[in-house]
C-alpha cells in the first residue's frame, strides 16, 4: 500500500487541515481509494466548500419562495398560479479538463434537476469563465 504524502494529499486538493479532519474522521490513514473518496466529497463541486460562506448570505426565505436550498432547484411563485425554477450547477474540475463535455455534463444536470421540479426547460444559458 502507497503511504499517503503530503504531496498526495495536495495533488487531491485537500489541505492539511482538512486530512486531519479525514485523520480524526476514521481514527486512522486513508488508503488511497479512502483519500479519493474524502477528496471528491469534499470538493467544490460536492460541497461547494470555498462558495457556503457567500451563497449562505442571499435570501432564501420569503412568501413567493416555493422551494428554497436543499432539494434540485428553486421555485419561485411568479404570480398567477405560475413559478419559476432557477437551477445553477458548478462543474469547475470536468470543465477545467474538458471544457466542452464538462459543461455539457452540467447543463445535463441543470435539466435533470429543473425536470425533477416538475417543470419544463424553456430557457438555457451556459456561462463557462477561465481564470
Amino acid at each position: 500500500m502507497s503511504e499517503i504524502t503530503p504531496e498526495i494529499v495536495a495533488e487531491h486538493g485537500l489541505s492539511p487541515e482538512e486530512y486531519d479532519r479525514v485523520l480524526h474522521a476514521l481514527g486512522r490513514e486513508p488508503n488511497l481509494t479512502e483519500l479519493g473518496i474524502f477528496s471528491v466529497m469534499w470538493s467544490e463541486h460536492c460541497s461547494y466548500k470555498s462558495s457556503r460562506v457567500h451563497l449562505k448570505k442571499l435570501p432564501t426565505k420569503a412568501p413567493w419562495v416555493i422551494q428554497g436550498p436543499g432539494e434540485n432547484a428553486g421555485v419561485i411563485d411568479i404570480g398567477n398560479g405560475l413559478a419559476a425554477i432557477f437551477k445553477m450547477e458548478s462543474h469547475n474540475h470536468p470543465s477545467y479538463i474538458e471544457p466542452y463535455q464538462g459543461a455539457a455534463t452540467g447543463v445535463g444536470g441543470i435539466l435533470r434537476d429543473v425536470f425533477t421540479m416538475g417543470a419544463r426547460p424553456i430557457a438555457n444559458m451556459n456561462a463557462l469563465r477561465f481564470g
